[in-house]
């Protein structure tokens, strides 16, 4: 997945979870952060930043936050739309014969659903769901960052999903270099990690996507 365009700022605060304040080419400009998890350990001044200009009349904002260089010098890709177009990407090499993002299952939209035929002609079914982990600890992933009420119903949905005949997964796609495990982050939202074990347990197949960060791409290796 490619950015159009991208530029450097620094980063200088952010007053609210949608908007952060920087600083490109001396002056101060507010920009629209991709990403309303908390990403405290990224987002601290002075910190570099990479913004893109998407030239949408009508914004707000001119530029959208999407990328942060950590302190320890990896370079995170912090949009949140980008692992669900990265995983679209994926998906085309997986030889799969349908498939349909945005699909509605129970009460949920599941991100992707997909269907492979076999050679006696019979349909694996599958739903997919898609986590983007930002949180890294000591060369290792964790998510959420933050309660995600929306991702334990989701991990609900896909456990009653391998109960009633179809393949399902979880999939982490890692927005840094270097790391290529995600675990529970049991502290932020205890509920999330049960329900993720319960999944597990139930058949629910976790997939880590391990990428390369660039400030104008994020792709999966």
């Amino acid at each position: 997945m490619k950015y159009d365009n991208i530029i450097c700022a620094t980063f200088l605060n952010r007053p609210n979870r949608f908007i952060a304040e920087v600083e490109i080419e001396g002056r101060k400009e507010r920009v629209h952060v991709k990403n309303t998890g908390r990403c405290k350990e990224l987002l601290v001044p002075d910190c570099e930043v990479y913004l893109t200009e998407p030239g949408t009349p009508g914004r707000k904002t001119r530029y959208d936050l999407v990328a942060v260089r950590k302190s320890n010098g990896i370079l995170f890709n912090i949009d949140s739309q980008a692992p669900n177009k990265v995983v679209k990407e994926w998906l085309t090499e997986q030889n799969f014969d349908t498939v349909i993002p945005e699909y509605t299952y129970g009460d949920s939209r599941i991100d992707f659903y997909m269907e492979r035929h076999n050679a006696g002609g019979d349909a694996e079914r599958r739903l997919m769901e898609v986590k983007g982990c930002t949180l890294e600890i000591d060369g290792v992933g964790y998510f959420p960052d933050a309660p995600t009420k929306r991702g334990v119903k989701h991990l609900k949905e896909l456990t009653k999903a391998v109960k009633g005949g179809y393949k399902a997964s979880l999939v982490f796609v890692i927005q840094m270099d270097g790391v290529t495990e995600v675990r529970p982050n049991i502290k932020t939202h205890p509920e999330f990690a049960e329900a993720l074990e319960e999944a597990k347990d139930a058949g629910v197949e976790v997939l880590y996507l391990a990428c390369h960060v660039e400030p104008g791409s994020l792709t999966v290796i």
